[in-house]
């Protein structure tokens, strides 16, 4: 794991953002659940250098900021660069080149670095790969291993021709008029782009939306599903400004929200959260319209402009059950702002467990769109109550009626609670006869939720 050492002060003075440099520091886990800090001695922090900071943004030989690390899966990888990331250098405080048409404030790019180990880092380049964007928060690139190129996340803000009635930048909230409509869109917002080296990059565009998108987001934390990697999942980041109202006065920590506000009235007015979306293509994206992880009841540290930021990946956990499979793990910020550190709160989930078709005890179905598979058992990954069911249909995708022998009626009752359970019908779980076939399948389920399912030889 890699965390960010910065620490924030704020007081009525003002907020003191950097009151030692910025730190990159290293963790690492034998099982996702509990970590350790390494004593790695590169660093020297309050007059030592037994701790777990591997970069600082005060004397270190690359660019540190929003550093976003990750493992270069690509089987043709250098020795050398096994590890990738992209950091920013923030022109005020780093003394770089400000970019053409942006303030000193803004990052200078995205810079590539490589590293052997995942420990001592070096700059592939001496400028940006992509001048492009913010950046003023996680950006991140893969390798794609389904499309054979490495794959970049950035952040930026959607900019559109304004009738002078709205600033730049306001938000555009959900149900106003508008809301959601592709043209409608601006603010925080995601670009992306592709190489085959990592060096290189294609020009930049927006990521799209089939459901449009009415709030503007900030991290994106996206990755290849490890079980479906032609699938990409992610969780960004959704950025809300209620504005000072008297609603804003009854969340938690009053005292505190107003000493933010004093510094910028977003700071004590804004909230954010988790949101949850996924793509087949990397460019376009279906986003759930609502919140993935909530802020929570906590009384404290809760309710804030920084709260609910999800780190990048997902880790395979051991089930605190005896006997239960593993689970999905991901890394959540909470406390921003607040005492001497923010902390990280693990949230599990079920394999495959981001989202479900779910039907009542009355019932309900879902119909596929036409498919063609290899393999000879289908698999799915399904929860039934007591009383409920799953039972699978396999129909002719141009006569839509049932493949005798596969019919609904034919189907043994799924019960039960399972990831991977083989479907069988009265004549077995063999389905190699309808290969590379158009077919549909119709899912009818009671009091159940279907999370997936898939085609696998055996």
């Amino acid at each position: 794991m890699y965390y960010l050492g910065r620490q924030f002060v704020t007081t009525e003075a003002g907020l003191d953002e950097a009151p030692h440099p910025d730190f990159v520091c290293y963790a690492e886990s034998s099982d996702g659940i509990s970590w350790e800090r390494p004593e790695l001695g590169l660093v020297e922090f309050n007059g030592s250098s037994r701790n777990n900071i591997i970069l600082s943004s005060e004397d270190s030989p690359c660019p540190v900021r929003a550093f976003a690390p990750f493992k270069d899966t690509n089987p043709a990888v250098a020795a050398d660069a096994r590890y990738k990331a992209w950091a920013v250098r923030i022109p005020r405080l780093d003394g770089a080149a400000p970019r053409p048409g942006h303030s000193a404030e803004v990052p200078d790019g995205l810079h590539a670095l490589k590293s052997a180990d995942g420990i001592r880092w070096t700059s592939m380049c001496d400028k940006p790969v992509i001048a492009d964007g913010l950046l003023d928060s996680q950006n991140l690139a893969f390798w794609d291993s389904v499309r054979g190129e490495y794959r970049d996340y950035h952040r930026n803000e959607f900019r559109i021709e304004r009738t002078g009635e709205e600033p730049y930048g306001a938000q555009v909230r959900a149900g106003a008029p508008g809301a959601g409509v592709r043209g409608s869109r601006h603010g925080r917002d995601l670009r992306t782009a592709t190489s085959s080296d990592f060096v290189n990059w294609n020009e930049p565009d927006y990521v799209d939306y089939t459901q449009g998108r009415s709030d503007e987001i900030y991290n994106n934390a996206i990755v290849p599903y490890f079980r479906a990697p032609h699938i990409f999942v992610g969780f960004p980041t959704r950025y809300i400004d209620h504005g000072w109202s008297e609603a804003v006065e009854h969340l938690p920590e009053l005292g505190e929200r107003r000493l933010r506000a004093g510094v910028s009235e977003r700071y004590g007015s804004a909230l954010t959260d988790a949101m949850f979306m996924s793509s087949r293509d990397g460019n376009t994206f279906n986003m759930w319209q609502e919140s993935f992880i909530r802020p929570g009841l906590r009384p404290q540290d809760s309710w804030v402009y920084g709260d609910a930021f999800p780190g990048w990946g997902i880790v395979t956990t051991p089930s605190p059950f005896d006997g239960a499979p593993d689970e999905l793990s991901i890394y959540v910020s909470e406390g921003y702002w607040r005492g001497e550190s923010m902390n990280l709160r693990r949230y599990t989930l079920r394999v495959d467990g981001f989202a479900s078709v779910q039907a009542p005890l009355s019932g309900g179905e879902l119909v596929t769109k036409p498919l063609i598979f290899a393999g000879n058992r289908l698999r799915v990954n399904f929860s039934a109550s007591a009383a409920g069911s799953v039972q699978v249909e396999i129909l002719r995708d141009q006569m839509n009626e049932p493949v005798a022998g596969f019919e609904l009626d034919e189907c043994v009752e799924l019960l039960g609670d399972d990831l991977e359970r083989v479907v069988r019908w009265s004549g077995g779980p063999d389905v190699s006869s309808l290969q590379g076939v158009p077919v549909r399948l119709r899912f009818v389920l009671r009091d159940a939720d279907l999370y997936a399912f898939q085609f696998v030889k055996r």
